[in-house]
Order: structure tokens, then C-alpha cells, then sequence
């Protein structure tokens, strides 16, 4: 449960509300582009609040109030609109990143269901993040109470991974490729266990492979070389136990479309935001503007609120049959947010149909180059219709936004335009050439008559 809010604390508290309404009304409004003008000074009156805030607070001490309930919704608000502007690279675009990932590895270590692949990835990220948010903390592009909020977010994310790193470092070297394999037969069986329908066929090998794994236990126990019991038994055993849990709940809930009644409701709704979420996987670069996933982790931290002690209940605090599969999909939720976050491209979405539109021609004149022709003047000519619109869109060779601003995304939008452009010089060129072949063809044909 939050603390209270201290008296000293109270109108900061104001103005930081203050600050998500009016992020959220911004985030609302697609009438209009986000205009880089409008987030920045929101960015500033933020970083004024939190510096007030780290001036009444000992720094030796955890706080958790409506403050910083308040404060983490605004810069994750502010994060989502910094990769909207495409301002992928700095500070700000990292904290909603961060507040992703540990979601995740939250839910790993609850799940214990990982290994060290699954690790690696986060290892790699959380470097890559903490060398924005050192360019800016060097450079002095941002302030010290923005990039001390997101050393603090790394460190609690540190602190998780390593966390289970331990706990695989327990595992002996003979335990190793049981447990990857147990882990693997795991998210396979949970996988099965969210969708509809009868799995008889998928199942049947997963069964096998669980009863092979089983048959090399003596007495209980995995045996390494000589006999011997290696350490970690229990890592492997439980997950073991958990992989037939999962086998029987499948079985037994088949006919009932894997949840209990009570939980229907959670689950159509997990459901719904997971085929939203697959979809805008697909299509982010033409439909996707970052702040809309604001909704669907607010929506995700609903539904895992409800849980008790880990798993979902009825009204009559009981759990019913279908955790798993709840568990299942509100983690690939989790995991389809990160997956949007980490692929943002550092362009503006002012500039997005832009890029979008040159990535579209660049394919289509690659296509055109890749199977030759013969092809006319005419077959070009839409391909430099679209280049002269993009084209003339500049102003001194910048493409210039609504409100006179120049948006992120001008190194990579000119790359994708001068690339199409020489492009379509290269059939250019091939025409020309067919053309002279031509005209080689037909005086042989004229020399040719003549002479007979």
C-alpha cells in the first residue's frame, strides 16, 4: 500500500498531476502531430518537480507515494512521446524501455521458467540504454535529476537479472541440458494451453519427451556420471512436476475452452489486447504511434493487480483451473510491448509516412531492377511522380514540420530518397541501353532487306 503524501510534498504532487493530464490530452489528440514545442516543455516542468522533490527527500531513504506512482505514469508518458518524435537516442525515450524490461524480468523470476539465452538479450539492451543515458550524462544534454531517475531504474533491473543469474549458476553442468530442455517443453505446453481447440496431436510428443526426461530420475533424483547426484535437483525437479501440472490442465480443460468460467472475462480481454498488440507488430511502421501502448500497459497492470499471491481468483478467492494460460498471455503482452518499444525507429512520426512511402517505392524499384525489363518511359514515370512529391515537400533540403520545426529523421528519410533516386537512374541507364540495342537490331534488319 502507498504511503501517504508529506505536507512539503503535497503541491509537487499538484503540478506532477497537473503535468499527466495534460501529457494524457496531448497523447489523445490525433488531429495533430506531437509537436517536439509542447513535449519539451513538459519534459522541463517535470525535471523543475522532481528537482524540488529531490531537495525534501533524504537520498538514503525508499519512498513509494502517490508522488512517485504519479511521477512514474509522467515519464512514461514523456518516455512514449520522445519515441514518437523519434527521438529514440536520448534520456527520456530510454525510462519507458526500462519499466518494460522489468516487467519481464519480474515475471521470469516469479515464473522461474528461463535460462541463459533468455538472459543474454536483456544483458545486451540494458548496455546498449545505459550508454544513451552516459552520452547525455557526459555531454550535459540532460539534466542530473533525469539521468539519476534512470540510474536507479538500471540499477533495480541489474539487480533482477543478477538475481537470476544465481539462480542459474546453482545448476550443476549435467543438470544444464535437462533444464533448457524442460524449459523449452514448458513455454511449448503453455503456448498449447492459450490456444483453442483440441491439441491431441502437439501434445503427444511433449508428453514422450516429459516421460523420457522422467526415466532418467533414480529414486527421484537426476543422476550425473558415475552415479553421482548433482546439485540443483530441485530446479529441475519442480519444473519437471510443473511441465505434467501444465500436461494434465491441458487435458482436463480442452473441453472447455481452457479457462474456468470465472476467469473468462480476464481472458477475452488478455486475448483481445494480444491480437492487437500481434497486430501492430505487424503493421507499427504505418499504424503504430508509441504513446497508444500507454493504454495497453495500463490495461496489462490491471489485470496483473488481480492477482493474489501470484494467481488469479474468483469472487470466492479460490483458483480456478486456467492460470497458466492467463499467465501465458498476459507475459506475451508484456513481451509484444517490449518488442514495439525496442524496434522504434528514430524517426518522427511526422516523417513516417515519408519514410514509409520511399521504403515502399525503394522495394518496388529493386523489384523492377532485380527482374529487368523491357520497360518504357512510361512504366517509370509513377516511381518519379512519387520522388517529385517527396521531392518538393522539402524546404533547403530539410523536410520541415507543421509548426516550422525540422522532426527527427532526416538522416535516414534523405538516405531512403537518394537511394531510390539512384535507383531509378540505374533503369534509366538499362533503358537507354535496351533503346540502343534496339536500333542496333533494327539497321541489321534494314541492311539485312537491302541486301537481298
Amino acid at each position: 500500500m502507498a504511503a501517504p503524501v508529506a505536507q512539503e510534498e503535497l503541491p509537487i504532487l499538484e503540478a506532477v498531476i497537473n503535468i499527466r493530464n495534460r501529457l494524457t490530452a496531448l497523447k489523445r489528440d490525433r488531429g495533430e502531430y506531437i509537436k517536439p514545442s509542447d513535449v519539451n516543455a513538459l519534459y522541463q516542468a517535470v525535471v523543475k518537480q522532481v528537482t524540488k522533490l529531490n531537495d525534501v527527500r533524504d537520498d538514503n531513504t525508499t519512498y513509494n507515494n502517490r508522488v512517485d506512482t504519479t511521477l512514474a505514469d509522467v515519464f512514461s508518458l514523456l518516455s512514449l512521446c520522445y519515441l514518437t518524435l523519434g527521438r529514440t537516442k536520448e534520456c527520456p525515450a530510454v525510462y519507458s524501455q526500462i519499466a518494460s524490461m522489468r516487467q519481464i524480468l519480474n515475471h521470469m523470476n516469479e515464473s522461474a521458467v528461463y535460462n541463459e539465452s533468455d538472459l543474454a538479450p536483456f544483458h545486451r539492451r540494458l548496455h546498449e540504454l545505459r550508454q544513451i543515458v552516459q552520452h547525455d550524462a557526459e555531454s550535459g544534454k540532460h539534466p542530473e535529476a533525469m539521468t539519476k531517475l534512470l540510474e536507479r531504474q538500471f540499477n533495480e533491473c541489474d539487480a533482477i537479472v543478477e538475481s537470476l543469474q544465481e539462480s542459474l549458476s546453482v545448476l550443476s553442468v549435467e543438470l544444464i541440458p535437462i533444464h533448457e530442455r524442460l524449459v523449452t517443453v514448458r513455454r511449448q505446453l503453455v503456448a498449447l494451453a492459450a490456444k483453442e481447440g483440441s491439441h491431441k496431436a502437439e501434445l503427444k510428443p511433449l508428453h514422450e519427451e516429459l516421460r523420457k526426461i522422467d526415466s532418467k530420475r533414480v529414486d527421484g533424483k537426476f543422476l550425473g556420471p558415475g552415479g553421482i547426484v548433482p546439485a540443483s535437483q530441485a530446479l529441475c525437479s519442480s519444473l519437471l512436476e510443473e511441465c505434467f501440472d501444465i500436461l494434465q490442465e491441458i487435458k482436463a480443460q480442452e473441453e472447455s475452452k481452457n479457462v474456468a468460467f470465472s476467469l473468462k472475462a480476464i481472458y477475452d480481454r488478455l486475448s483481445g489486447i494480444r491480437a492487437e498488440l500481434e497486430n501492430l507488430v505487424l503493421t507499427h511502421r504505418w499504424s503504430l504511434r508509441e504513446t497508444d501502448l500507454w493504454n495497453y500497459s495500463l490495461s496489462l497492470q490491471e489485470i496483473d493487480k488481480m492477482r493474489i499471491d501470484g494467481k488469479f481468483v474468483d469472487s470466492e478467492g479460490n483458483r480456478p483451473p486456467g492460470q497458466y494460460v492467463l499467465l501465458y498471455l498476459l507475459r506475451r503482452c508484456y513481451g509484444l510491448i517490449y518488442r514495439l518499444l525496442s524496434s522504434s525507429e528514430p524517426v518522427s512520426e511526422e516523417l513516417m509516412p515519408v519514410a514509409n512511402k520511399l521504403s515502399t517505392v525503394k522495394k518496388c524499384l529493386n523489384e523492377v531492377l532485380k527482374y529487368g525489363g523491357p520497360f518504357s518511359p512510361r512504366d517509370l514515370y509513377p516511381y518519379q511522380l512519387a520522388l517529385h512529391q517527396i521531392d518538393s515537400m522539402r524546404k533547403e533540403g530539410k523536410f520541415v514540420g507543421v509548426d516550422g520545426s525540422i522532426p527527427e529523421g532526416q538522416g535516414i528519410v534523405m538516405a531512403h530518397l537518394n537511394e531510390c533516386h539512384e535507383l531509378l537512374e540505374m533503369l534509366k541507364e538499362s533503358m537507354d541501353e535496351g533503346e540502343e540495342d534496339d536500333d542496333e537490331y533494327f539497321e541489321d534488319e534494314d541492311e539485312y532487306a537491302i541486301e537481298e
